[in-house]
C-alpha cells in the first residue's frame, strides 16, 4: 500500500472515531508511521495539525446535531469529547462565530470542516532543483530544545526558538563557528518516541562544541538536496508542499527516518531572492508508506 493510501487510511480512521477519545499513537499506527513523521506529514499535506482536523470536524457534526436534532447540548458536548457546556461553548463559538444556543435557534452560519480526501498532485508543471548527495556522518554544534508534537507544542515552540537565537546572538555566533560543507544556519528535527521531538538551531563545524552550545553527530546518509529560492516562511512551506505531493511519489525513495535538515543563509532570509534548501535523508524505497 502506498502512503498516500497509509495517510488516506489514518483519515478514515479518525473519521470512524470522531465521537471516540483516540491518541495519537493509535492514528499515526494506521499509516505505518512514527507520530512525528505522521503530523510533519499531514500537516504538510494539509496545511492543518492533527488537533486542528480533528477539533474542527468534532465541531462540525455537534454543530450538525444541535440543528438536525433534540439531543441536549451537554450530551452532544460529552458526545464530541467536552466535559463541561463551558469548554463546550468556547470551542463552539471559536469555530461558529456563535454559541451553540443560537445554532440551534438557526441564529447564523455555520462554519463546516469537510471530511478530508488525499490527493497527491503529480503535475511537475514547476520543475524542482535537488540533487542527491551521499555524506558520511557529520558533526553540528548548537542549542538543543525538546517539544511535544500533542496540541501543536512544536509549532508554537520552533520559532519562539528562533526569536530568541535573533535576539541574544546565538545565530551570529553560528555562522562564525560554521566551517563545514553546508553553508548556513541549520533547523535540525529529530523525531523521537511518545510524540516528542527534539529540534536544533546549530551549524556544522569541526570545532568543539563551545560554551553554551551541544554538539551533535548527524548520521551517515543519501541526501536529497532541495533548493528553496524566495522569501521565509513561505518559500520553505510552499517546498515542503511541494516535497511531499509530487517529489516523493514519483521518484524512488523515501524517509530514511534520521534527522532533516533546513539550511537558513546569512543574509536576510526574507527577500526575495533569497537561497535556501532542505536536506532530507532517503532509502530506497521498499514497500512505500511513511516512516
Amino acid at each position: 500500500m502506498g502512503w498516500v493510501e497509509s495517510l488516506q487510511e489514518a483519515i478514515d480512521f479518525m473519521e470512524a472515531h470522531l465521537d471516540e477519545p483516540i491518541g495519537i499513537d493509535e492514528i499515526a499506527a494506521q499509516a505505518n508511521s512514527s507520530v512525528f513523521h505522521f503530523q510533519r506529514t499531514f500537516a504538510i499535506l494539509t496545511d492543518m495539525s492533527v488537533g486542528e482536523y480533528l477539533r474542527g470536524r468534532r465541531l462540525t457534526l455537534a454543530a450538525h446535531e444541535l440543528v438536525s436534532t433534540d439531543s441536549k447540548i451537554i450530551d452532544i458536548a460529552l458526545k464530541y469529547g467536552y466535559d463541561t457546556p463551558e469548554a463546550f461553548a468556547k470551542a463552539f463559538r471559536r469555530q461558529h462565530g456563535m454559541a451553540p444556543t443560537d445554532a440551534r435557534k438557526y441564529l447564523g452560519s455555520l462554519k463546516s470542516y469537510n471530511r478530508l480526501v488525499i490527493q497527491v498532485s503529480l503535475k511537475g508543471a514547476e520543475p524542482m532543483k535537488y540533487k542527491i548527495v551521499e555524506r558520511a556522518g557529520f558533526k553540528v554544534a548548537g542549542v538543543k530544545q525538546e517539544f511535544s508534537t500533542e496540541d501543536d507544542g512544536n509549532l508554537k515552540g520552533i520559532p519562539a526558538m528562533w526569536q530568541k537565537a535573533l535576539a541574544d546572538g546565538t545565530d551570529e555566533r553560528l555562522f562564525r563557528l560554521n566551517d563545514g560543507q553546508i553553508e548556513g544556519v541549520l533547523g535540525v528535527c529529530i523525531g523521537k518516541e511518545g510524540g516528542l521531538m527534539d529540534y536544533w538551531i546549530a551549524a556544522e563545524t569541526g570545532q568543539e562544541a563551545p560554551e553554551g552550545f551541544k554538539a551533535m553527530e548527524i548520521p551517515a546518509s543519501k541526501w536529497g538536496v532541495f533548493e528553496v529560492h524566495g522569501p521565509m516562511p513561505d518559500a520553505m512551506q510552499d517546498a515542503w508542499k511541494k516535497i511531499f505531493s509530487e517529489w516523493f511519489p514519483s521518484n524512488p525513495y523515501e524517509y530514511a527516518g534520521t534527522p532533516e535538515l533546513e539550511v537558513y543563509p546569512q543574509e536576510d532570509a526574507y527577500q526575495p531572492d533569497s537561497y535556501s534548501e532542505i536536506w532530507i535523508p532517503l532509502k530506497a524505497k521498499q514497500k512505500s508508506h511513511l516512516q
